[in-house]
């Protein structure tokens, strides 16, 4: 499955730019546009930059479209991950996806399925937003996001960074 673009997840805007009217959704489509030129300009790392890995401490996770984002400006640029914080709960548990990605084992990471503000979507708009996300996760990890995490709507299931490493998620070398 290919990943979507930020065309394909406003087109499909539960979660992306919520609902636009006909009207609206030029208008709004133009802006995300606009958004993501600017977080693409304003994120890309000089080549010096280009080296050194993005290191994400303590992170709740976010809205999934500027995710997306910052996963392809990241992929995009080559640039490798470490999570090494304290938590990685709801979207930034999708850096796993992403090449050479490490993580601490001490962190603990937080998965649920997609939801718009803690309430339910459509089952329709439940299942693709669940395989977006999925998509980012290696197996085995993402058969067990797909069969159990997703459905968890309110709070996470918590799984420690050791237990990644033993599904063979990289471990970041300590400093």
């Amino acid at each position: 499955m290919t990943m979507p673009s930020l065309f394909d997840c406003f087109a499909k805007a539960p979660l992306c730019a919520g609902k636009p009217s006909a009207r609206g959704a030029v208008r709004n489509f133009t802006a995300l546009l606009a958004l993501a030129a600017l977080i693409s300009a304003a994120t890309a790392p000089s080549r010096v930059e280009a080296q050194q890995p993005f290191v994400v401490g303590s992170d709740r996770g976010g809205y999934l479209h500027d995710r997306l984002a910052e996963l392809e400006n990241l992929e995009r640029n080559g640039i490798q991950v470490e999570i090494r914080g304290r938590v990685c709960y709801s979207t930034c548990t999708m850096f796993l996806g992403l090449p050479g990605t490490c993580v601490d084992p001490d962190t603990t990471f937080g998965f649920h399925g997609p939801s718009r503000g803690g309430r339910r979507l459509a089952p329709e708009d439940f299942d693709y937003f669940s395989k977006v996300m999925a998509e980012y996760y290696p197996e085995p990890l993402k058969s067990w996001f797909m069969t159990t995490a997703r459905n968890r709507i309110n709070g996470v299931h918590k799984v420690k960074g050791r237990e990644l490493i033993r599904m063979g998620v990289p471990a970041c070398r300590t400093a």
